[in-house]
């Protein structure tokens, strides 16, 4: 029960904290006169992405890479076939195929840097300065390119002016600061409840990760797609789904590299990096040659969900491990 409850306390002080850090940062970017393409792009990116910032950071700061590394690559699995799926499920997502032709191409190249990175079993400070180095390369060509988008830049002001509201300054602080104090704490819990979990099921810390913990902080992302699924507005999931995958692997592996030197463990190099990869290069070729993501496709993305998550309870991402240790 105790367990039970540090997961769910610190869940939901992710997603209220989260949730106050971007109405923060984004009434705070505009108080200076950011453009809301800026914010659009960065600041609600960041904002939305600090759960998983906190739970990969706090668990490499303890000495857990398992729940750190598991964390990230378990979040783009739940993205792709869990957030995207259940969307398409309720209403079909539209492609756009300028997105998939930009952003896909760096969600490709971000995972295979990530990919080649993680074979080698550490990600050093060096390597995370690189990472986010080509974060802030992939932004700036983002914000050229909306730029020149005048339907998607529309639609991106409108939602930064319904987070903004023209907030006085202290509420800005209290929303920043409320913020952060919600994701730490929460992030804490729910690293906390995460091993005692492991411990108790007998499971690796790796298993909780890619499965309990990366599901926990994709919970927002899966509030918002099924949200607007129900209100037949689709066409910016897949945009949305690829750029938080981005911002998983550059962002987030980025600064806690830079942080701490992050162990890969073996079993996500010999199971889950791999799984991750190829869902991820089978789900942009399929948005390249579908004019839309239908309801069989996202049925199709929910059943292998929940194989992938079978398969870790199952143990059959040891398997590979084993053979290699036997």
């Amino acid at each position: 029960m105790l367990l039970a409850a540090q997961i769910v306390g610190g869940l939901a002080l992710l997603f209220l904290g989260g949730e106050w850090l971007v109405r923060g940062a984004v009434s705070l970017a505009s108080l200076f006169k950011v453009s809301p393409l800026i914010i659009g792009l960065s600041v609600i990116a960041a904002g939305t992405s600090a759960p998983e910032l906190f739970v990969s950071l706090v668990s490499a700061l303890e000495g857990r890479p398992g729940i750190a590394i598991g964390n990230v690559v378990g979040s783009n699995v739940a993205n792709i076939l869990l957030v995207l799926g259940a969307s398409a499920l309720i209403w079909p997502v539209v492609v756009r195929r300028s997105v998939v032709r930009r952003d896909g191409l760096a969600l490709i190249a971000a995972t295979a840097v990530f990919c080649l990175l993680a074979i080698g079993g550490k990600i050093d400070r060096h390597f995370g300065i690189a990472m986010l180095i080509l974060l802030f390369a992939y932004l700036y060509a983002s914000y050229l390119a909306e730029l020149k988008g005048t339907q998607t830049l529309s639609k991106i002001e409108e939602d930064v002016a319904e987070l903004n509201g023209d907030r006085p300054v202290w509420l800005i602080s209290v929303f920043l600061i409320g913020g952060f104090v919600g994701v730490i704490m929460g992030s804490n819990l729910l690293v906390e409840g995460a091993v005692g979990v492991a411990t108790n099921a007998g499971v690796s810390e790796t298993v909780i990760g890619v499965t309990l913990v990366a599901l926990g902080t994709s919970l927002p992302e899966l509030a918002a797609s099924i949200a607007a699924a129900r209100s037949r507005h689709t066409e910016l999931a897949l945009g949305n789904v690829i750029g938080s995958c981005i911002f998983n692997l550059l962002a987030i592996v980025g600064v806690v590299s830079t942080t701490i030197s992050l162990d890969v463990p073996k079993e996500v190099v010999d199971f889950d990096l791999w799984v991750m990869a190829c869902i991820t290069v089978a789900f942009i070729a399929v948005s390249f040659l579908a004019l839309r993501l239908g309801r069989a496709v996202g049925l199709g993305m929910l059943l292998l969900y929940g194989a992938y998550i079978a398969a870790q309870f199952a143990g059959l991402s040891a398997i590979p491990t084993m053979g290699k240790d036997g």
